[in-house]
């Protein structure tokens, strides 16, 4: 193929002969029918994805994985044309400008019926609710945790599995956040308007505050930790941003932590419970139950093989909560 031609097909200028579809999805790894039912996307390229990242993770990595995303999302949304999922938890969307962050993670806790305390498993409520939270290898030196968009009726979310425990789980709850908060509008504080979610989500404004205003020691905040399920950064975050903490305690606090090397390897991760979601697998033991292969899944989802399957990986029961119908 030439790049003339193939610069016609990326902008629209030419389609495609069936002979060089085939072609080109195959290159691709992908049906030929994802190609031709999904062409065309609702917006550009990752408009509407939201990325939790850090400072220095290079533009051209997380530009990446959008488009790893974005491909996920097709994928998803090939899949729900031939597959419909009834869920009895549903996830409330709020406008940000009407309702403060915090007051819609207490609102998601109550509808959800979350009980008192810790959230001990997002991943099984995520799951409950039909968000579809897909965990791949970013790479050492990615330095983004996750990024989450809708496809259609359906949330999709995209963490890194390489992450500890408790990054992962704020991970989670952030990009929930941005699923609750920011589905139509978006403005220069989402990021922040995400944390606030996340954080009052696992951390709850009015159960925590009595637990933090004894003196927050590095052994205090291991307990804390244990029983949150959160970092001990983020518990020094809230401290601070509930007024039980000064900017002068948090500073002192941070210096502790960055001298004896926990500011990148905390104390306690590997005590907290994964965080594992299940409902991609659930879903496909529940189409092997029907009698169809592997293939014949991953063609369902628009992938040429099961090999290239990224959405499906083996073993699972369906949740008490969740049915394909």
């Amino acid at each position: 193929m030439t790049q003339a031609a193939l610069s016609r097909y990326e902008h629209d200028l030419r389609t495609p002969e069936p002979i060089v579809l085939e072609r080109l999805a195959r290159a691709l790894g992908v049906a030929p029918a994802l190609l031709e039912h999904h062409g065309r996307m609702e917006g550009g390229i990752a408009v509407g994805a939201h990325m939790r990242r850090r400072a220095t993770a290079k533009p051209t990595v997380w530009r990446e994985l959008e488009a790893r995303l974005n491909m996920l999302r097709l994928h998803t949304a090939r899949l729900m044309d031939e597959v419909s999922m009834s869920a009895e938890l549903h996830v409330p969307t709020f406008d940000p400008v009407a309702t403060e962050p915090e007051a819609a993670a207490r609102m998601v806790r109550a509808q959800w019926r979350m009980p008192v305390g810790p959230v001990h498993s997002l991943s099984t409520w995520l799951d409950a609710a039909g968000v579809i939270v897909i965990e791949q290898d970013f790479g050492p030196s990615a330095r983004v945790d996750g990024l989450s968009q809708w496809s259609g009726a359906y949330p999709i979310v995209l963490v890194n599995v390489g992450t500890p425990t408790d990054r992962k789980r704020l991970t989670l709850g952030h990009e929930f956040g941005h699923l609750v908060l920011h589905t139509t509008y978006v403005d220069d504080d989402v990021e922040v308007q995400a944390n606030r979610f996340a954080a009052e989500l696992f951390m709850p404004a009015d159960e925590i505050r009595p637990m933090l205003r004894a003196r927050l020691t590095l052994e205090r905040l291991v307990e804390l930790k244990r029983y949150w399920g959160v970092s001990m950064q983020a518990i020094i975050e809230r401290a601070q941003h509930l007024g039980v903490l000064s900017s002068t305690q948090r500073t002192s606090l941070y210096k502790v932590l960055s001298s004896r090397g926990m500011r990148t390897h905390e104390p306690a991760s590997d005590e907290l419970t994964p965080e594992i979601p299940r409902l991609t697998r659930h879903i496909a033991e529940s189409l092997r139950a029907r009698g169809l292969s592997d293939a014949e899944i991953a063609r369902l989802a628009g992938f040429a093989s099961a090999e290239e399957n990224e959405l499906f990986p083996s073993g699972g029961a369906l949740p008490r909560r969740l049915q394909l119908v």
